[in-house]
């Protein structure tokens, strides 16, 4: 007989690896709105399956959290009930040998803090009050509420045209976000259980370059009522389009020589072609409303003019104002902000950075788009200096990515602490400080200074990318209410105490996404509509195809592949290519439809106007 044998798996433990994993997929897909205080019931039956039955507080206690949790799911419990939840949590917490038990229960102690009012609604009239809007998770998620399911028919029907006019009903940026939304609308698609989620951001660039010529919804009768938008964004724009579609007589304000506001100033040609946003904007603007460009509010006109002018006003400014870091030596020659550098590219004036050692402070998605500029300008080294990990930053997985390729080095656990200057001023070296992994806070661990001496990178430029705010000086003399650099307006887009003033995207949410900031101007368009009087609805009168029903078999992900960094790094074009018509027709094939089956068709599915 053998003293050991080597273990390898059988049938039974290859089959629960593939049931995790499963699993995963499910808890990942998990669509906004479902009940927190079932999903904890659930949570805490699957931990104690977990447990070995060794200690009490584990077998036992998590047994008894779930029955009083389950108490109040099934309309038997009481605030004393809600009470006890949280002293057995609190009990199983500090006193279960290991994490099985113990993290088990700090889950149910951050339920019960965190959605209590689920609880206390359960207990008092036997429902959940945490209900989604939008029960098709790719619609819910997507902030401006985007028919996604229906485009994506029609897509795989080979009507691309009425696909980008269905986008447009509820974002008229369809050709911007097809190249560079975040695509939160991926985030919960529950093809995710089959397989993966669908390429949605893709397959909107795919029919926006099939679509032709754009068609323009036809304008509602005038009605006389004058808008003014100070901001040419997205958001400024976005309002502009809806509230000109309505009827109202609109001008943008914008404070640049041109239309775009982040998206020209602040997203580099190579993800975002200047020809692309130009032929976007003109397409907004042929619904008629009027732009007046290089215009700054509090030096060439008031806002007590506008207001005084115009029936309605919506305050839509861009995050373009740098942030200081904060450390010695910034004031060096060579010292410069992301927003700076990436204007210039904006204005068609780069700035030429041949042969010259670059590093870059950040980790957010502008660092990598400085980082990655700073390549194409001639750069002949660029190091990107962070004081988290690489996992750490905020900045999207593909494009810290695609830095890599791009011959950027990522260099995580590295704290700026001062710029050297040489004898005539400018940058000569930037110092650091080696870090190393801390305790976790706000979700991610915090660095602590490594036991070990700085470090000094020698360099010529240093490009600071660690945010944007707003410049707020001239609305807070008008009497605007800023809270911490940004304006306080309502969900609704409303401005407290300010009659007829509306305001979103950046400079009341700080720095966010595009699609984040062209929901705000659609909700600023329907309320400034239904403030000056009106009930205007945007429709979209297309007939669906009929749903398909060989759609779940599992197969792959379509995704976007780019030109090779040995070449895109010499130019400002196109980074990134387009799917065939073939990789169209097979990921738009992928779409489970959850607009039509289960909860969407209950819950009436997808919204047809707002």
């Amino acid at each position: 007989m053998s003293r050991l044998t080597i273990v390898t798996k059988n049938k039974a433990q290859e089959t629960v690896e593939e049931l995790y994993k499963d699993l995963e997929r499910r808890i990942a897909a998990s669509q906004p709105g479902l009940c927190p205080v079932e999903l904890t019931s659930a949570f805490l039956h699957m931990s104690h399956a977990q447990s070995c039955g060794k200690c009490i507080p584990c077998r036992v206690g998590l047994q008894r959290l779930e029955e009083l949790v389950n108490q109040v799911l099934n309309r038997k419990g009481t605030m004393e009930t809600l009470a006890m939840i949280e002293k057995t949590a609190m009990v199983i917490f500090c006193s279960a040998d290991c994490a099985i038990g113990y993290e088990a229960a700090r889950m149910a102690l951050k339920g019960v803090r965190g959605f209590r009012e689920d609880f206390v609604e359960h207990i008092q009239k036997g429902r959940c009050s945490l209900m989604s809007r939008e029960p098709v998770p790719c619609q819910s998620l997507c902030p401006a509420h985007v028919n996604v399911p229906g485009y994506i028919s029609l897509i795989h029907a080979g009507r691309y045209a009425e696909a980008v006019q269905l986008i447009r009903q509820d974002n008229p940026f369809p050709a911007v976000c097809g190249l560079i939304c975040e695509h939160p609308c991926e985030a919960r698609c529950r093809r995710s259980m089959v397989d993966d989620a669908l390429n949605i951001r893709g397959l909107k660039r795919y029919a926006v370059e099939q679509e032709g010529d754009p068609v323009i919804p036809e304008r509602a009768e005038a009605t006389g009522k004058k808008v003014a938008v100070v901001g040419g964004g997205p958001a400024g724009l976005s309002a502009a389009y809806y509230l000109s579609l309505m009827g109202h007589t609109v001008t943008v304000y914008e404070q640049r020589k041109q239309l775009g506001g982040m998206l020209r100033y602040g997203i580099p040609a190579y993800r975002l072609p200047r020809e692309i946003l130009d032929r976007e904007i003109e397409t907004l603007q042929s619904t008629g409303f009027q732009a007046v460009t290089d215009v700054r509010i509090g030096r060439d006109v008031s806002l007590a003019e506008l207001k005084e002018q115009n029936d309605a006003l919506y305050l839509s400014i861009g995050a373009h104002q740098d942030r200081k870091i904060g450390i010695e030596g910034e004031d060096a020659a060579g010292v410069i902000s992301a927003v700076e550098m990436l204007r210039s590219i904006g204005d068609s004036m780069p700035m030429d950075f041949t042969g010259l050692d670059i590093v870059v402070i950040g980790g957010g998605n502008v660092a990598m788009d400085v980082a990655r500029s700073a390549v194409r300008l001639g750069a002949k080294s660029v190091r990107v200096a962070y004081r988290r990990r690489k996992a750490d930053m905020t900045a999207l997985e593909e494009e810290v990515e695609g830095a890599i390729a791009d011959g950027v080095e990522i260099c995580g656990l590295n704290a700026p602490m001062r710029i050297e200057k040489d004898a005539e001023g400018r940058v000569a070296a930037l110092w650091v400080q080696p870090q190393k992994v801390g305790a976790i806070r706000g979700g991610r661990p915090a660095p602590e200074a490594a036991d070990s001496a700085e470090e000094r990178w020698a360099c010529d430029r240093v490009l600071v990318a660690i945010g944007q705010g707003i410049d707020s000086s001239a609305f807070q003399e008008f009497g605007i209410p800023v809270h911490r650099g940004t304006i306080d307006a309502l969900d609704s887009a409303d401005v407290k105490d300010a009659e007829g003033i509306f305001a979103g995207g950046d400079c009341v949410t700080g720095p966010a996404t595009v699609i984040q900031a062209i929901a705000g101007g659609k909700v600023a368009a329907a309320n400034i509509d239904e403030y000056l009087g009106y009930d205007h609805e945007i429709r979209c009168e297309i007939d669906l195809p009929v749903i398909q029903l060989n759609d779940n078999d599992p197969r792959g992900r379509v995704e976007m592949t780019e030109r090779p960094a040995a070449e895109r790094i010499h130019d400002f074009c196109l980074m990134e290519c387009a799917m065939s018509e073939e990789e169209a027709y097979q990921e738009s094939g992928r779409c489970l439809h959850c607009d039509h089956f289960g909860y969407g068709i209950l819950k009436g599915g997808k919204e047809q106007e707002w």
